[in-house]
């Protein structure tokens, strides 16, 4: 009975014949068929190929690149002291060879502006390496372990999440106001901006462990801990490099924030924000004193700010796809 019934269900009206092609005559084969000679591709290839075609990594990475070498080689673009000042030249407009004029004091404000990239992308550099790296291991030993370790990490982070980073690094540099360094700033600010790091290196963690290679490799007798740092880790750093490089222009403002409030670095070192705490007095009169310092750091911090946008689409599987 099987067979009658199979033949009338292939079976086909007049004139409604149907033509299969010879597999031969089709490109199905060549379609379906994988190079085995090219190279596997990897999250960090596809990310590079992304970014290369992203206009806001180029015009990014090309304003980094020239704030970094302006930082390393300031003798490149002026020859000036940044220290010296006349009182003679108080407030005296551009002239030949000091293009952006005198503050208050006397000193030359593009020399100032020049030698300040230093002082401000140190501190922000600093500081988002020692951040990433506290937060990171902080977050990684909560997310692997979990139980009690992750409830007594967690409760930690919780505690310095309620408190402003901006309020915490007053209260603190003010207890040790005697004397203030680029390394006590930095210090201050890991001590603060860690907790971000940690939750989003917390959760990145938690998911990796949960994968198939996690559970093979355990399987091959590996360790807890040669796993977290071998595998866990590794496949977890898109997220914690997204949030280092968006976070660097932030302790970039915080140090001028810092530093424009009185409790960040000397007056004798050279910074974006003690020269912007130093033109408030005659902003009205001269804003020209107040707007170059202000002009560096903003569009420092839009570079970074920029690359971070650029690297978290590159990074995110669901961005490079849509």
């Amino acid at each position: 009975m099987a067979e009658p019934t199979r033949k009338e269900s292939t079976a086909t009206l007049p004139g409604q014949e149907r033509y299969v092609a010879p597999i031969d005559e089709t490109p199905l084969q060549a379609v379906d068929s994988i190079d085995e000679s090219a190279p596997a591709a990897s999250m960090w290839a596809d990310a590079w190929r992304t970014l290369r075609r992203n206009p806001m990594f180029i015009i990014s990475a090309i304003l980094i690149v020239l704030v970094v070498f302006v930082a390393l080689f300031p003798g490149v673009f002026t020859k000036q002291n940044p220290n010296y000042c006349n009182l003679d030249n108080s407030l005296e407009p551009a002239k030949a060879g000091h293009p952006f004029g005198f503050d208050l004091q006397g000193c030359d404000v593009y020399t100032r502006t020049i030698y300040g990239t230093r002082t401000s992308l140190s501190v922000g550099l600093l500081s988002t390496i020692l951040v990433v790296v506290l937060g990171a291991f902080i977050g990684a030993l909560a997310g692997f372990f979990g139980g009690w370790v992750d409830a007594v990490l967690s409760r930690l982070t919780d505690i310095f999440l309620a408190l402003p980073i901006l309020l915490g690094a007053i209260v603190v540099l003010q207890m040790f106001k005697t004397s203030t360094s680029i390394w006590k700033l930095v210090l201050v600010i890991t001590l603060f901006g860690w907790v971000s790091t940690a939750r989003i290196a917390r959760g990145a963690v938690m998911e990796a462990k949960n994968l198939e290679f996690n559970t093979a490799s355990t399987a091959l007798g590996s360790t807890p801990w040669r796993n977290l740092i071998r595998h866990i880790i590794p496949n977890s750093l898109a997220s914690i490099i997204v949030i280092g490089t968006t976070s660097l222009g932030s302790y970039i403002v915080l140090e001028a924030t810092l530093s424009f409030l009185g409790v960040g670095l000397p007056t004798t070192t050279v910074s974006w924000g003690g020269d912007i705490s130093s033109a408030q007095s005659v902003l009205r009169t001269n804003p020209s004193v107040l707007f170059y310092p202000s002009a560096a750091l903003a569009i420092t911090v839009l570079a970074f700010i920029m690359m971070g946008d650029a690297v978290k689409d590159a990074l995110d599987p669901k961005s490079r796809t849509a």
